[in-house]
């Protein structure tokens, strides 16, 4: 059922009258409560887009980072602002809804203030209502939904299939969906999806013949005009997760390929040219700047939450970059005013999902307590209380990794550990209750072994080099996704601004500097190798449970954050 835009300012007020306002008549004001979704219509064709929602089907609350270091040329530029930089860089004002969704400012405050945000019901109210005001608009998905909660682990991913069907997705594009395997992506692909959702990826392909395993796009024709959307997967998925789950398939940046699908689509006729990306933003940028014809990006994978699209230079004209969170926050509205066979001008806006402002859409709703109720008793198994804020975004650790890496060293028996620098998870306020779902928030993965290794101190440098490089490579092409890894035990300095080799020195164990030749016993989790399946550890959430469980009350973790060298005044970080 779609509202429109009487009905749907209606059940506001009305919802609005049952108590269903956020948290406080002040906070109500600063937003103008309803208002932040009352946008006017604007042109002849419009697309709403998600992206990296992991699978978080209910309400939660989502720290935005304090340190999203940018180096060379992405030094002092979207997406590498944080805190009041990235309000003055968007004008937004402080203390405002708006300023409490892009950013970690007063975050415990806020938080508690403006209240949970996203979920999957609320998400639908808002998307029925852009779509009754917007006839004939596509939504997009930017990928990264069937993974990061555990039912849609315990389900193989049923539940975020079924729900994305329900919320009216029409076109999305793949990450960490594969990590389910290729076999269970092609059977949702031609059978859950078949004629309803199109999976595109221009850069999948087979790894014998290189045929394409998807569409590289799909046309939707909007009110009469033609919008070519082209899908880019995240290129480096056999990289930064296990090779073994997509053994058939390649991935890859292949900007030459994209360029002969823009000319492609142009050729059929397409008057806008839209990507849909899990590429990363920096990675967008740089594609941006040299692949000709593409109008927009609509981008994900680094789960930044970017207010206004970026403007983007390249030989054929410009493209527009944009950026759309994470966690079902936000939805992107894009308005595009198309006449002459071309766009003209367009409206775009990031709406943050507030779910005290924004009705439970019931069939959403009702779909969502059905597939939780077989696991609701298991979900809110309490294990123990959090004396401190718990989340898990930035650079460098954050307290739920600062936590996660401690229950390895304590329950494994290890000097160091590594945690991955994945970006989902979600976060919990002071006082809460440290749920099951909690835990599994920051582990659900088809690949959660630990690991205990006796590994020398040059390799320690090493690897640490590695994903440094990873993060702080100058050209974004070398950047393969995720952030530094979480480390426990072990300090260090990092010069984000140097190049590969010379960004991590200054390695100390308590104190005494790692010995290269000496060996550490170092835990880990989520090995990427096939052989670790085989001879599997712990799954993480058993240790982490098991941690939990042993201290029932969790005393504030201060996420180690390692000395910053020549990172003065940069304007992604916030001490």
């Amino acid at each position: 059922m779609q509202m429109n835009r009487r009905e749907f300012m209606g059940m506001l007020a009305a919802a609005s009258a049952a108590g269903m306002v956020l948290n406080s008549p002040d906070a109500l004001a600063a937003g103008k409560g309803t208002a932040l979704y009352d946008i006017k219509p604007f042109g002849n064709a419009s697309l709403l887009h998600f992206t990296d929602c992991h699978a978080q089907l209910t309400p939660i609350y989502f720290r935005e980072p304090s340190v999203n270091l940018g180096v060379a040329s992405a030094l002092g530029k979207a997406p590498h602002l944080v805190g009041e930089q990235l309000l003055k860089a968007f004008n937004i004002s402080r203390g405002t809804p708006q300023a409490h969704a892009f950013t970690h400012l007063n975050f415990e405050a806020a938080a508690q203030k403006y209240g949970k945000v996203g979920g999957f019901a609320h998400l639908a109210t808002l998307v029925q209502q852009m779509k009754a005001q917007r006839p004939g608009a596509v939504l997009l998905d930017g990928g990264d939904t069937w993974q990061g909660s555990a039912t849609s682990l315990w389900t193989n991913a049923q539940d975020m299939v079924d729900a994305s069907k329900l919320l009216g997705v029409d076109v999305m594009t793949l990450h960490w969906e594969c990590t389910y395997g290729q076999a269970r992506v092609l059977e949702i692909a031609q059978n859950d999806f078949k004629g309803q959702i199109d999976i595109i990826a221009q850069n999948i392909k087979t790894v014998d013949f290189g045929d394409a395993v998807f569409p590289s796009h799909v046309m939707k024709v909007i009110n009469g005009v033609r919008v070519a959307i082209i899908g880019q997967a995240f290129p480096y998925t056999p990289i930064a997760n296990p090779r073994y789950m997509v053994a058939d398939w390649s991935f890859g940046i292949q900007e030459e390929t994209m360029q002969s699908v823009v000319e492609e689509v142009k050729t059929k006729g397409a008057q806008v040219v839209v990507v849909l990306s899990h590429n990363g933003m920096d990675v967008d940028l740089k594609m941006a700047s040299r692949v000709r014809g593409i109008d927009f990006i609509l981008g994900g994978h680094t789960h930044d939450g970017v207010p206004k699209p970026i403007a983007v230079k390249n030989p054929g004209g410009v493209t527009h970059v944009t950026n759309a969170g994470s966690n079902s926050k936000f939805l992107g509205v894009l308005d595009m005013d198309v006449r002459g066979g071309r766009l003209q001008d367009f409206r775009y806006r990031l709406l943050p999902v507030f779910s005290n402002l924004l009705p439970a859409d019931p069939a959403m709703q009702a779909l969502i307590d059905r597939v939780r109720a077989p696991f609701a008793a298991r979900l809110a198994e309490p294990l123990a209380v959090t004396e401190g804020l718990l989340y898990r975004r930035g650079n460098f650790n954050g307290s739920w990794d600062q936590l996660i890496v401690d229950a390895l060293m304590e329950v494994k028996g290890a000097e160091i550990a590594f945690s991955p620098g994945f970006r989902w998870g979600t976060t919990l306020l002071p006082g809460q209750t440290i749920t099951r779902e909690h835990v599994m928030d920051q582990t659900a993965i088809t690949y959660p072994y630990t690991t205990l290794t006796d590994m020398p101190g040059s390799m320690i440098k090493t690897i640490l080099e590695d994903v440094c490089d990873n993060l702080f490579n100058p050209d974004p092409y070398y950047q393969q996704g995720g952030d530094m890894v979480r480390v426990g035990g072990l300090t260090y300095t990092c010069r984000p601004n140097e190049g590969m080799g010379r960004r991590i020195d200054n390695l100390r164990l308590n104190g005494k500097p790692l010995d290269a030749d000496k060996l550490y016993k170092v835990a880990g989790w989520a090995p990427v190798a096939e052989a670790a399946k085989n001879a599997p550890g712990a799954p993480i959430w058993d240790v982490v449970e098991g941690y939990l469980k042993a201290h029932k009350t969790i005393a504030k973790k201060f996420p180690y954050l390692p000395e910053l060298a020549g990172m003065q005044g940069n304007p992604g970080l916030v001490l």
